[in-house]
């Protein structure tokens, strides 16, 4: 049975967008890979980490938003990716899904496909926003933060309340102006993420 009576009541999900797939822990890239097979296009940002064993330093490949992936989908459509085993649920607001900002996918999908060094981030919802102008992540904005003399943007998720920082030079970025950074504050203060029970 249909949460919903006619598409009609889902004028914003009428057409493919970025969803938040909730997944089982440490099964992101097999998740992602059997969506892929059925021809979703799915989207698991990660970041390279360090594990020390007794004999050896090992370098990891790990989901930077554990449990989480992104899809882009046409919602209407949803059924065989919700049925896929290690879907939990699409995120969203109460039992409406919630589309991820364009935006912050395509800031994310830059940094990515950038070289620089990235780790997962608390999330941030107030500070100096700033624009890189040089190098490959030019044209992104994020928050800037300063860790042991190190230079990081963070980019956030809304909806999940995460963030990831991306290594850059400080001479890269230029503040944001105030009224901008000020209406980007109210919409993270407005952002909520509640996981929607079922799809």
């Amino acid at each position: 049975m249909s949460l919903f009576k006619n598409k009609a009541e889902l004028p914003e999900l009428s057409k493919p967008a970025w969803y938040a797939l909730q997944v089982w822990s440490r099964k992101e890239s097999s998740v992602s890979s059997h969506l892929k097979s059925l021809g979703f296009e799915c989207f698991l940002p990660t970041y390279k980490s360090h594990r020390q064993w007794s004999d050896r330093v090992k370098e990891l490949e790990q989901p930077l938003f554990p449990g989480y992936l992104f899809s882009h989908f046409d919602f209407q459509n949803r059924r065989q990716l919700v049925m896929t085993p290690g879907v939990i649920q699409i995120v969203g607001n109460g039992k409406t899904p919630l589309p991820v900002a364009e935006s912050e996918i395509e800031r994310l999908q830059i940094a990515v496909a950038s070289d620089l060094a990235r780790q997962p981030w608390p999330y941030l919802q107030i500070g100096e926003r700033v624009r890189v102008n040089h190098g490959s992540l030019s044209g992104v904005e994020g928050l800037l933060i300063n860790i042991k003399g190190s230079h990081r943007v963070v980019l956030s998720v809304s909806l999940l309340q995460r963030s990831v920082a991306v290594e850059v030079d400080l001479s890269w970025v230029t503040a944001i102006d105030k009224d901008k950074r000020q209406s980007v504050a109210q919409e993270f203060e407005n952002s909520a993420r509640v996981p929607v029970t079922s799809y």
